[in-house]
């Protein structure tokens, strides 16, 4: 079983050494701009990018005092730069250091995301066709509806993750984004060219017109790229704890060797991995609602949205990594029963083919209402008395009158609801097999 979350890259991603390190990777490629220019002499360059460092411990201690955590981070840089440090944040203000080294936070961390989602669609498609074939009873409403195969549901769920894999690429795209354009985005003590080379060496794109901050409706459109991820995981989750019922259990989740399902009975096997994604995806979608309350700030900037970014890019950035990984193991190791899926389908009495014996009727002349009414009222009849339904409709007359024993064994063929399995397959993958 590989759906234990082991990798620790996101989860570093966020920690304060690894935040700090890109405002000051932000801040040298800023002060390397201004040598460009000729406002910083390159000696000076070359002290500033060969001393520059911070120290968390420090930092902690300078904010205390402060009461603001980039003068910390400044200070703390100037401490072991020397002189030379008076170059350091040149024209510049906290917000263009802090959303443009989050911009690129946000890039790395949607880098991780792809490809959690490149390997989930990995093992949709191997299981898409592992189980191509296999018959399962279709539901609406959680009733029988009409056969289908097990392999259809992982093709649903493979064309949903390349739709997600295509948002959080867009997402990442939107959010790649560097501003330097100082304390109301107007330029007033920084030249544009500095922005223009600042995010030119960090792999960003400047934002085209900005306040104080970059605008917050990228990071409402990230976090709802993610939120979308989570349901979508959250939509597997549901399907498999459903199949995983006791009166269902054509699949369940994994189960380690040593694993206990409850602590009072012995007998249980539980969806725990599911539930787990569900719950957390309620989290993210919470996340999301947050990051759209952040779009409104005062004037050309507040800082209500900082405490809550603080919080939610992490957060929800780690959860959907985690997700993806686990729901990829789950799925990787999942326990399929066909032959329960068989003795599923037969406990609606072959009900399923009702529209089938409704569509016969009115190809050989009766009204749609008169048909409906006499395939309804031996569908009841079957599920009242427990008979097959082709039973009895071989002794409704009215029936008889119009399909012969041949003509409804064709209508109850299995395969008649399968012959089109490959069409959809092949605008899927684009190929069968």
């Amino acid at each position: 079983m590989i759906e234990r979350y082991t990798r620790k890259e996101m989860g570093s991603l966020w920690e304060p050494e690894n935040r700090l390190r890109k405002w000051l990777d932000v801040e040298i490629a800023a002060c390397e701009a201004w040598c460009e220019l000729g406002k910083i002499p390159q000696k000076s360059l070359a002290v500033i990018k060969k001393k520059a460092a911070f120290d968390v411990s420090r930092i902690d201690e300078i904010e205390a005092v402060v009461k603001h955590d980039v003068i910390a981070f400044l200070t703390s840089v100037a401490e072991k730069v020397g002189a030379e440090s008076r170059y350091i944040h040149k024209g510049l203000t906290s917000s263009d250091i802090v959303d443009t080294a989050l911009s690129l936070l946000m890039k790395e961390a949607s880098d991780i995301i792809i490809q959690d989602l490149k390997k989930l669609m990995s093992v949709l498609l191997t299981q898409a066709f592992a189980y191509k074939d296999t018959v399962c009873i279709g539901r609406s409403h959680g009733v029988h509806a009409e056969p289908m195969t097990f392999g259809m549901k992982f093709a649903i769920w493979y064309e949903e993750a390349k739709r997600n894999l295509s948002r959080v690429e867009r997402a990442k795209k939107n959010i790649s984004i560097g501003k330097f354009s100082g304390a109301v985005g107007t330029f007033s003590n920084i030249p544009v060219e500095i922005e223009e080379k600042v995010c030119k060496k960090l792999g960003l794109k400047p934002e085209p017109v900005a306040t104080q901050v970059v605008q917050r409706d990228r990071h409402a459109e990230y976090l709802s790229t993610l939120a979308i991820v989570a349901a979508s995981i959250e939509k597997v989750a549901i399907e498999l704890r459903h199949l995983q019922r006791t009166e269902v259990l054509e699949a369940e989740e994994p189960f380690a060797k040593g694993q206990k399902g409850s602590s009072a009975m012995p007998h249980k096997r539980n969806p725990v991995g599911c539930e787990n994604l569900s719950g957390l995806a309620r989290v993210v979608r919470a996340n999301a609602m947050a990051a759209l309350e952040n779009v409104a700030l005062w004037h050309e900037r507040d800082i209500s949205h900082s405490s809550v970014e603080r919080v939610i890019i992490p957060d929800s950035t780690i959860l959907v990594d985690y997700m993806l990984n686990r729901l990829t193991g789950i799925l990787a190791d999942l326990q399929v029963y066909p032959a329960r899926m068989l003795e599923n389908i037969g406990r609606s009495y072959g009900l399923y083919n009702s529209q089938n014996v409704l569509i016969r009727l009115t190809e050989k002349g009766m009204s749609r209402e008169d048909a409906y009414g006499l395939v309804q009222k031996n569908a009841m009849l079957s599920w009242k008395t427990r008979k097959e339904f082709k039973t009895l409709l071989l002794k409704d007359k009215n029936i008889r009158k119009y399909l012969s024993v041949k003509e409804l064994d064709d209508v109850f063929n299995l395969q008649h609801y399968l012959r089109n399995i490959d069409y959809i397959y092949k605008r899927v993958f684009g190929r069968t097999t």
